[in-house]
């Protein structure tokens, strides 16, 4: 699995950064839930008037899904060798 992070200033001039978010293909099933994900969490990140500095996407994951979708996005896929 492969995990990108998201570094940005909010409307104070405060850094915020949004790590361990997914990368899916773009034909995957959850491709697209993940992405309205994102953008509800995005969107909640900068509503608060005092936020972190840093945020777990990976954790927000795991307390808006159900844990048998959470595993399926998240699975580790096996890298084969290039023998």
């Amino acid at each position: 699995m492969l995990w990108k992070s998201l570094e940005f200033t909010n409307e104070v001039g405060q850094k915020v950064k949004v790590t361990e978010i997914p990368v899916l293909e773009d034909d995957s099933t959850y491709h697209f839930m993940v992405a309205g994900k994102l953008q509800i969490f995005l969107t909640k990140i900068m509503r608060e008037t005092t936020p972190k500095a840093y945020y777990s996407f990976r954790e927000y994951l795991k307390s808006v899904l159900k844990w048998p979708v959470y595993c399926q996005i998240v699975q580790k896929d096996e890298m084969k060798s290039n023998v």
